[in-house]
């Protein structure tokens, strides 16, 4: 039965959509928990928002880009927004479509990431628009974060709507991929965080928030693979040679699990994410794998 229900073609996606999916899940994460350090407002938690902010920004820039190339004929990504049929010319927009959605959440939270972005070099007395820091305000904040929230999980929820093997077999690959993002940001903020000494105060709570998206992304992992084997296609992800990748994926929540027994949800002892160069990367390194073993072991 599993076999007649699974009925389309594989995509045949390459590259530029594995590292599409992982950038915007950082970018996402990234905005996200700038917004939560903002928002919560203790000494010294700016410096690290903007740390957030700047990191959100560049992904945005790739994004599209990947995205357009993936398609074949990159020239054509405006007509996904710009509907060129004559006598019907305006925007493209198509509600009970999931890519006409994505793309247009792509621009709006491109947009929103480029002023906060701009906002973080205001404060940081880089540049001078004193209109564009009025505007990064916290109620500007939250509406990206929705955005954010929206852009680092779609990507699992396009998958899930599909009628591919493994992909419409479960419901948690969107939570899977907002889960991962934000573990990922945490990590990639806490190493950037090493280069500006006025972030580390955040440094502590930030680690414990990697550490709970790591046990929250173990979880949704686990629900994974019961949704899987309830429809007999967990061979195609967990198999060989996908079942390396999981290694590294299990091998990139060692640093967050690790934290979470060791010194439970304290933010105040010393943690090991925050010193070293390695940890961070081996995380970012999971999440990479994780999108890896999810895109690519359907297509073969």
């Amino acid at each position: 039965m599993g076999d007649v229900q699974h009925f389309a073609g594989p995509p045949d996606w390459l590259w530029y959509i594995l590292f599409y999916f992982f950038l915007a899940g950082l970018s996402g994460g990234s905005y996200v928990l700038a917004t939560l350090l903002r928002l919560r407002g203790a000494p010294g938690d700016e410096p690290m928002a903007r740390i957030g902010y700047y990191v959100a920004f560049p992904p945005m820039l790739l994004s599209p880009l990947l995205l357009a190339l993936d398609l074949g004929q990159p020239l054509r990504f405006w007509h996904m927004l710009v509907n060129t049929t004559p006598g019907h010319l305006g925007l493209n927009f198509k509600y009970w479509s999931p890519m006409s959605i994505g793309s247009w959440a792509l621009v709006v939270f491109g947009a929103i990431t480029t002023v906060s972005f701009a906002a973080a070099l205001v404060r940081d007395g880089k540049v001078r628009l004193p209109l564009v820091a009025r505007l990064d305000g916290r109620v500007f904040n939250v509406i990206g974060s929705l955005f954010g929230l929206f852009i680092a999980g779609y990507t699992g929820v396009l998958l899930s709507v599909s009628n591919q093997p493994v992909w419409s077999d479960t419901f948690a690959l969107g939570g899977l991929f907002l889960a991962s993002g934000l573990a990922g940001a945490a990590a990639l903020m806490l190493l950037l965080a090493r280069y500006r000494p006025e972030a580390r105060p955040s440094t502590p709570m930030l680690s414990v928030s990697e550490r709970l998206y790591s046990l929250l992304e173990l979880a949704l992992i686990v629900v994974f693979a019961v949704t899987l084997v309830v429809a007999g296609t967990q061979e195609i992800v967990f198999g060989l040679p996908w079942l390396l990748l999981w290694v590294v994926v299990l091998a990139g929540l060692v640093p967050g699990l690790y934290g979470l027994v060791t010194e439970r949800l304290s933010a105040g002892t010393a943690v090991a994410m925050r010193y070293s160069v390695v940890l961070p990367l081996l995380v970012l390194a999971g999440i990479l794998a994780l999108r890896a073993a999810i895109i690519f072991s359907v297509q073969v």
